[in-house]
């Protein structure tokens, strides 16, 4: 479904848009174009006073010991891993980390959200398939109204981030473009 509104307390959610993610290829969208878009919104919302959430990963659930792709031998993630663009921290909000695919797993994002009094959330990032769509399927069954921002996230594989916009969105929520969603905030 469109974009057709926003609720008054809407929130954005910016999935995993950090140094590590940052230097993967991804499509259909490049990383700079995710970040220039989600940048953008973010200033959107800021200019609004609506809240604005970045969330990054460390990538490894708590209590898990193999060997990640993301680690060094010793299982130390490389230097600035975590460091977030300068543009998207500028007043940042809220800042979650996550140790799996989902922002909501034992993070305390749903305990926020309520306290703040989030009935929506619209969600940019990398990668569509894994940290957005999670993260987006707890939002609808915590009941949020979800709004899923298709130019503003990316995945490495293309038509994997194409079937998780054309299947699995369209259940969950609304979708559209960055200009569509500017074109709906107050």
């Amino acid at each position: 479904m469109s974009l057709t509104t926003l609720d008054a307390r809407t929130a954005l959610v910016v999935i995993d848009l950090q140094q590590l993610v940052m230097s993967i290829d991804t499509q259909p969208h490049s990383t700079g174009e995710v970040l220039a878009r989600t940048t953008h919104i973010a200033d959107a919302f800021r200019a609004r006073e609506l809240p604005v959430i970045l969330v990054r990963t460390t990538g490894q659930p708590h209590g898990r010991t193999e060997h990640n792709r993301n680690q060094d031998s010793h299982g130390t993630p490389p230097e600035g891993w975590d460091t977030l663009d300068a543009a998207l921290t500028a007043d940042a909000h809220h800042l979650i980390t996550k140790q799996s695919w989902d922002a909501f797993a034992d993070t305390g994002l749903h305990t926020l959200l309520r306290k703040l009094g989030i009935t929506q959330l619209v969600f940019t990032g990398i990668a569509t398939t894994m940290g957005v769509e999670s993260t987006a399927r707890t939002a609808h069954a915590h009941g949020y109204h979800v709004s899923l921002i298709t130019d503003a996230m990316a995945d490495r594989d293309a038509a994997h981030h194409d079937h998780s916009l054309t299947h699995v969105f369209p259940h969950l929520g609304e979708t559209g473009t960055t200009a569509e969603l500017l074109a709906q905030l107050p």
